[in-house]
């Protein structure tokens, strides 16, 4: 089969060094890739670089070959066009529809997907031009991945750095998979629970379990590839930002509860992913628990945490508001999650069979999406993107 023939736009910020990393992610995974830097770029990274790692020659001009019309042929035999930097310089040139180098001319002649991997000040990026600007290309199709927040040049930080080059990769890989199938959630607002919550017993133990968060973020991934401004309550995970979404880092049930119900106010989706404790000890030792010789250990007290799926579906922020929650299950897996769907009120319930050798910190996984209308969806065992896929294709009708 031929590679997926990918263009790698570069403008000139600072951040053009790291789409050196993003080059070799698609180089190393099967993809062919030329590379079209503005003559900014070059400024940060030579074209020696770029030829060197991707193993195609670099043009920078329109009169380059010009036999070989490359304005027009990059573009037009491209599978997916990403520019990574972006800045407030090419998403005004893209949005206006200026053509005045070859990577512009090469975004005017692409017809299959744009990814834009902004990079800039914060002032910048937050200027109602850029966000003019912003908006009109996710009208057109174009995937905007939000920047993530940190460290910019000189002392700055704010929002406006380059997201991490690897999750860059996760959203082009997604993209590329899907086509040339419009982003179908350009436009809406999602929120995703990933993890586990952990419920402290003192300064030291706390009562958790065994979810690394991964299923959560691919939801998340997924949905940025698919256009979607996206929300992640993320509580106690090791795993990168992924590029494009907004991560709000909790800890216990009682937090991500707060900040669910405070992102879900305004949107139009909330998928439950995360796995919340049911219980948490009733009393918090303000020192650590001490063994003492010859003496059991005095029982531990639990209360109930709040049901937060039950008070979402109950409660929903927005009329067509749709709430997808999750079902671990370790026996009668079907038969639970039945249970739970009803007794849970939400729109989607993804089942699956857990235990300390399945999906838990896993790669893959293998669900049953059961719907309130009594629809049924298999989701065989796969990477946990094609479950996410599944979920979002299922919220997506719902929302029409």
């Amino acid at each position: 089969m031929d590679k997926p023939k990918v263009v790698l736009g570069v403008s000139g910020g600072i951040a053009a060094y790291k789409a050196c990393e993003l080059l070799r992610r698609f180089t190393e995974s099967g993809h062919e890739v030329r590379v079209v830097p503005t003559a900014s770029a070059l400024h940060f990274v030579g074209a020696a670089t770029w030829s060197a790692l991707s193993g195609n020659p670099v043009a920078t001009e329109v009169w380059d070959d010009v036999h070989e019309v490359p304005h027009v042929r990059i573009g037009q035999h491209a599978d997916l066009v990403v520019v990574a930097p972006a800045t407030a310089d090419i998403l005004a040139k893209a949005a206006h529809g200026l053509a005045d180098d070859l990577l512009t001319n090469t975004l005017l002649t692409a017809r299959c997907p744009v990814v834009f991997a902004p990079a800039m000040h914060t002032e910048m990026w937050e200027h109602p031009a850029t966000q003019e600007n912003v908006a009109t290309l996710r009208r057109r199709g174009a995937v905007v991945v939000e920047p993530a927040v940190g460290r910019l040049t000189g002392v700055d930080t704010g929002k406006g750095r380059l997201p991490d080059p690897g999750e860059i990769f996760e959203v082009c890989r997604r993209v590329l998979a899907r086509g040339a199938e419009e982003p179908d959630l350009e436009g809406r607002h999602v929120v995703v629970s990933a993890g586990g919550t952990r419920e402290p017993l003192d300064p030291v133990r706390f009562l958790g379990n065994r979810s690394s968060g991964k299923q959560g973020y691919a939801l998340a991934r997924t949905a940025a590839a698919r256009g979607a401004r996206v929300t992640l309550v993320a509580a106690n995970t090791a795993l990168p930002d992924p590029a494009g979404v907004d991560v709000v880092p909790v800890g216990t049930a009682v937090e991500l509860r707060e900040a669910v119900l405070r992102a879900a106010a305004d949107a139009d989706a909330v998928v439950m992913a995360a796995a919340v404790a049911d219980f948490r000890p009733a009393a918090y030792a303000a020192g650590k628990i001490k063994k003492k010789d010859d003496q059991e250990p005095e029982p531990i007290v639990l209360v109930r945490n709040p049901d937060i799926l039950a008070e979402l579906s109950a409660h929903r922020a927005r009329p067509g508001q749709v709430v997808v929650g999750f079902a671990a299950e370790t026996d009668d897996v079907l038969a639970n999650g039945r249970a739970k769907l009803k007794r849970k009120g939400c729109d989607f319930l993804v089942v699956n069979e857990v235990g300390e050798s399945k999906t838990f910190g896993a790669e893959e996984n293998e669900a049953v999406v059961l719907g309130a209308d009594g629809g049924e969806t298999p989701v065989p065992h796969g990477p946990k993107e094609e479950l996410a896929e599944t979920v979002w294709d299922l919220v997506a009708e719902r929302l029409g």
